[in-house]
């Protein structure tokens, strides 16, 4: 199969491109700059340059696949709606060019938070909210399961951790300790995260791509959920600072997202595709990674 992937050479991405080629796929591309169109190639992909923000490159890498793994998202979380509008032109232009084609169509999306329980696959993102756009844009995807795409939403926790320096949401918490000196956690910390390995990610994005039925929501989630405290505690024990609870306002716009308990499972992916994560969890990568400077 050959596969475009937006995101290709980001953190999620530059994992699931060499997890395509060595089962087999070719993949395309989508770059922005010289340096990712280099370390894409490296991988044994190429590159095609263009932006979320460019319809043309997005369409022209479309149809030249046979399915599509969409996982370029801004992540700038001082204008997050910006992001969310670049997200939905990308969702708009793959559903014009993909429509009755019969090929697929997986996005990257989020587990969303229930309370009282884990949130599982059967569990409809929230409608409100800073992130509800990207909600919208995944079910957007999902619906067009009934226009002839096979489509699939791959969720994932809030931590997607790398164990060289990158640990998804967890990182605001290591930046936050090294600028203030405290290793911070909302509330008493007994909220929970849940989070996964960026290769048992990538793994289950292919096993999406390869296996799903049209309208399929998979979890890619290890570690069903830690709470904040934990957290916070192995960092604190990493970097030598002290834990303590802090105003959730400290973390700025995240801090509300870091106030709610959000565990997720992904029992019924793990028997519908056969996903087992084997690395380490994140507390693991906490109490023996690389922190950033």
């Amino acid at each position: 199969m050959r596969v475009f992937v937006t995101g290709a050479s980001g953190g999620i991405g530059s994992a699931v491109v060499p997890e395509l080629i060595s089962a087999g796929h070719e993949v395309l591309g989508l770059v922005r700059s010289d340096a990712s169109a280099k370390a894409v190639a490296a991988a044994g992909a190429v590159p095609l340059r263009g932006e979320l923000a460019d319809p043309a490159s997005l369409r022209a890498g479309a149809e030249q696949a046979d399915g599509v793994i969409h996982l370029a998202f801004g992540n700038d979380f001082t204008d997050i709606q910006r992001c969310v509008d670049e997200e939905t032109l990308a969702v708009e232009t793959f559903a014009a060019a993909l429509e009755g084609t019969g090929k697929s169509l997986v996005i990257a999306s989020g587990t969303p938070a229930v309370p009282g329980r884990p949130s599982t696959e059967e569990d409809a993102m929230p409608a409100v909210g800073p992130l509800a756009g990207r909600a919208r844009n995944a079910q957007t995807v999902l619906g067009l399961a009934e226009k002839g795409v096979r489509s699939a939403a791959v969720r994932l926790p809030r931590s997607v951790h790398t164990g060289e320096g990158r640990y998804g949401f967890a990182s605001f918490l290591i930046e936050a300790a090294q600028r203030t000196g405290v290793s911070g956690y909302v509330g008493d910390g007994s909220q929970r995260w849940p989070a996964v390995h960026r290769l048992d990610a990538a793994r289950l994005f292919r096993l999406v791509l390869e296996r799903a039925d049209p309208g399929t929501v998979a979890h890619a989630v290890a570690d069903e959920g830690d709470t904040m405290l934990s957290l916070a505690e192995a960092i604190g024990q990493r970097l030598g600072r002290p834990v303590e609870a802090v105003p959730a306002e400290s973390f700025g716009f995240l801090g509300t997202v870091f106030a709610v308990d959000q565990p997720s499972s992904s029992a019924q992916t793990r028997e519908r595709f056969g996903w087992r994560p084997s690395h380490p969890s994140l507390l693991e990568d906490l109490a023996t990674g690389r922190y950033p400077a």
